[in-house]
């Protein structure tokens, strides 16, 4: 049953500890005027780069990083035609409306980093009813031509 689970819940999950673990501990950086920004860029490391600058990575960085290899694998599920794949979908759609709800509603969610990972749940969604919509007209036309 764990392959039904749509692995964008990973970063989504990391984002809520990352960000809701500064509310709860109290730490002096206010959410509202931009803050989990700054606790998203704030460099956890730096790469030093051929034209003499430092490439900062931040933990907002690792966080997309990780949702792009993710969506990459939840596209490959979504051409999968199994019994598994529709409750992947309904759970993407699922993770999808929770995402979409934070971004809107809850302080520290309505950063960049936040809305390319709810652009990328929202693409997941789409393309797993895209591919099972394209791949049940072709079972049909295949059924037709018979």
């Amino acid at each position: 049953m764990l392959v039904a689970l749509p692995l964008l819940v990973i970063p989504v999950v990391l984002y809520n500890i990352v960000v809701l673990s500064n509310v709860i501990s109290g730490s002096d950086v206010n959410l509202a005027a931009g803050g989990a920004d700054a606790i998203l860029r704030d460099p956890m490391f730096s790469i030093p780069m051929a034209s003499g600058t430092s490439w900062n990575v931040g933990v907002g960085d690792l966080i997309l990083l990780l949702s792009l290899i993710l969506l990459f694998f939840e596209l490959l599920k979504s051409t999968s035609s199994q019994k598994v794949a529709i409750v992947n979908h309904a759970l993407s759609m699922i993770l999808f409306v929770v995402v979409l709800v934070e971004f809107l509603l809850i302080k520290g969610f309505a950063t960049s980093t936040f809305f390319l990972i709810v652009t990328m749940v929202m693409l997941d969604v789409l393309a797993g009813f895209i591919v099972t919509i394209i791949s049940a007209r072709k079972d049909l036309d295949f059924g037709a031509s018979a």
